[in-house]
């Protein structure tokens, strides 16, 4: 069975795009250009996901959100919004007032279904969402950015800086290929001069701590991590 998204932007021509990508995917999608029509279509359909606009004249997307979340029908719809670069303000508030997600905008059409197939999966068999800790006890490794260590099947870590920053570099972008120059640029810097076989190191010693299934080498390309 498709998922079905509800996509609410006052903008016609995002909704198009959205949607048009979106259905080349196998999803259902509607569609509503304000926050009013949205609850209207919202509370008819029960969509899985709605893709819910923060600036839209009227009822801007925070409240909309708000009075998403406080209908029984839609306990189990995930809400994510699409906010333009630089709304910080914006993703905080939408959090608060019960988002599971963001986007942020312009995207690239694969990067928008590959995000939406990740939120989406964290539906549970019975079409409930699975709440952060729940989420966090499923994974295998979990990263403590304040703590600068890493917990492995719940065992808990430190790691040399600069193999943290590797590995925090990968895990924060899940099943993406980082480029051995991005990866060089990010972790030890552009100004810094290090021998060509740094991150094969730094990968193999992560690999021993780790396990060998979790860092991808894409020959030619870099590495990814995948859970």
């Amino acid at each position: 069975m498709s998922n079905s998204i509800l996509v609410i932007d006052d903008e016609q021509d995002i909704r198009v795009l959205i949607k048009y990508n979106l259905e080349k995917e196998g999803f259902v999608v509607s569609q509503a250009e304000d926050g009013e029509k949205g609850v209207e279509v919202a509370q008819k359909q029960v969509p899985d996901l709605i893709l819910l606009d923060v600036m839209m004249p009227g009822m801007d997307g925070i409240e909309t959100c708000e009075k998403l979340k406080a209908m029984p029908c839609l306990k189990n719809t995930m809400i994510c919004f699409l906010t333009a670069r630089g709304e910080d303000y914006s993703q905080i508030a939408g959090f608060e007032a019960g988002a599971d997600d963001y986007i942020t905008k312009p995207i690239k059409p694969k990067l928008l279904v590959s995000r939406i197939s990740a939120i989406l999966r964290r539906k549970t068999t019975d079409g409930s969402v699975e709440t952060e800790d729940e989420r966090k006890n499923k994974k295998s490794i979990v990263i403590d950015h304040e703590r600068y260590l890493i917990s492995k099947d719940g065992i808990e870590m430190f790691l040399p800086r600069k193999e943290f920053e590797l590995l925090a570099l990968l895990m924060s972008k899940p099943s993406k290929v980082f480029h051995r120059d991005v990866i060089m640029n990010s972790v030890w810097g552009a100004d810094v001069i290090v021998g060509d076989r740094t991150i094969d190191v730094h990968i193999r010693k992560l690999r021993e701590k780790i396990g060998d299934s979790h860092i991808v080498t894409v020959k030619g390309v870099g590495y990814k991590f995948e859970e």
